[in-house]
């Protein structure tokens, strides 16, 4: 099973997630605005990712400017509880496949974990 965290409205989301219909398989549509990971399963997807949180956010979302997210002094717990109070600020689209997540930008780079 393949697992998107997608928002309809990213032109990149789409394009990820018609590139895995293109590619066969059942695909799982999280609409992560809608429906945000938890902390506990955003932590996991950054280890899958081999990202830390503050390079999976959205630097140019006005929630990040209005939650002073740019300040060096917050550790990891605290921008991670940000996204999940703003998933908005979480980077799109995330897709998991075989206990691996890779960051559909561009859309291709997720071949690589199917």
């Amino acid at each position: 099973m393949v697992r998107i965290y997608h928002n309809n409205r990213c032109s990149k989301s789409r394009a990820t997630l018609a590139l895995l219909e293109e590619h066969g398989g059942k695909v799982e549509v999280i609409d992560y605005l809608d429906n945000p990971p938890s902390a506990d399963e955003l932590a996991v997807l950054l280890k899958q990712l081999g990202m830390t949180p503050r390079e999976l956010l959205r630097t140019g979302e006005t929630e990040y400017r209005s939650l002073g997210l740019d300040d060096p002094a917050l550790d990891d717990a605290a921008l991670i509880a940000a996204m999940v109070a703003h998933p908005k600020l979480i980077e799109r689209p995330i897709v998991v496949a075989n206990g691996k997540a890779a960051l559909g930008r561009p859309s291709e780079a997720v071949l690589a974990i199917l």
